[in-house]
């Protein structure tokens, strides 16, 4: 039999986050399960190579968006397949949204989150688990290396956080920023099998740590400061740039040795950064010509804007000219 987050044949357990009072038990073949806060809950006990076989055919599908953007997409495909949905999320039932036609829906079942779908953690503020293959193309634009440091800002309950630490091995780490206290605990019991892996239930808009990569799953109106000092040399910053309630872009951010190149890849839209709020325009506003012209970011305490800028705001300005 295999045991809760093993890569071993046999049958699967999805791991329930410990929660005093809870306990779990296997009954001709589902896992049932009792937590205080939650009740019962049942889910699905699959045989674990088949649910290998299925995470397999989803990461070959989910990395064709960053595929299409030009991007190396077999490292991630790889780290998408190792991880298992099921362990980084709040325990089942799980509600599905799969936009469109596809609507809502509960299940139990692992095999249904392997599909590009929106898993929700908390449906009253709107926060989910977030697009598999928004964030297959994202891992692919920033290619976190062997060995590497990663800063995530937002880290929900803990599984695209496991595919960072996937990609950077046991060389390695992630610091994982989440403020919201109730999946700061998820992630922490989800996360505990990493050791690379430091979860920090705090905002990750102070000081950061020397960073390869910081990857930020929330809206700034802004880069923030913090996070452009913390990126090392060929450092990479992805994040939603949304200075405007009509305008919202992946931002691609890249230290190099004459500046920071700003790329602009997709249209994205995500719940704001807590406390990220502050960076008002003060001049330039950016629409969907000025986007696609941008090629730099500059700091205003080093370089004030000149007419090359396509967004100004209080601390960074854009510009369409190199880096």
């Amino acid at each position: 039999m295999g045991r809760p987050g093993s890569r071993e044949p046999g049958i699967l357990v999805s791991r329930y986050p410990g929660v005093p009072g809870s306990w779990r038990h296997v009954i001709l073949g589902a896992l049932v399960s009792w937590s205080p806060p939650r009740g019962w809950a049942l889910t699905i006990v699959m045989n674990a190579r088949s649910l290998h076989d299925i995470r397999a055919r989803f990461a070959a599908k989910i990395v064709g968006l960053a595929g299409g953007l030009g991007f190396e997409t077999e490292a991630v495909a790889r780290a998408f397949a190792a991880v298992r949905r099921e362990e980084f999320l709040t325990p089942a039932p799980w509600e599905i949204f799969a936009g469109g036609a596809g609507g809502h829906g509960m299940t139990s079942d692992p095999a249904k989150l392997y599909d590009d779908v929106l898993i929700v953690l908390d449906a009253r503020r709107g926060i989910n688990n977030g697009q598999p293959s928004l964030h297959a193309a994202w891992m692919a634009a920033v290619a976190p290396q062997p060995g590497e440091t990663i800063v995530q800002i937002g880290a929900g309950t803990g599984y695209y956080t496991a595919i960072l630490a996937e990609l950077v091995g046991e060389a390695g780490r992630v610091e994982a920023y989440e403020i919201d206290g109730r999946l700061a605990r998820s992630a922490r019991t989800n996360l505990a099998s990493l050791a690379r892996v430091r979860l920090l239930a705090r905002s990750g808009l102070g000081p950061l740590p020397p960073a390869d990569v910081i990857y930020a799953a929330a809206s700034v109106e802004a880069p923030p400061m913090a996070w452009l000092d913390a990126l090392k040399p060929g450092g990479r910053l992805i994040v939603p740039w949304q200075p405007s309630r009509d305008v919202g872009r992946t931002l691609l951010v890249r230290r190099e040795p004459s500046g920071f190149r700003a790329t602009m890849l997709f249209g994205v839209a995500f719940i704001a950064c807590v406390g990220a709020d502050g960076a008002r325009e003060s001049g330039t506003r950016p629409g969907p010509r000025a986007l696609g012209e941008t090629r730099s970011l500059h700091l205003r305490r080093e370089r004030e804007p000149d007419a090359t800028a396509t967004a100004i705001l209080d601390e960074v300005w854009f510009s369409a000219a190199e880096p």
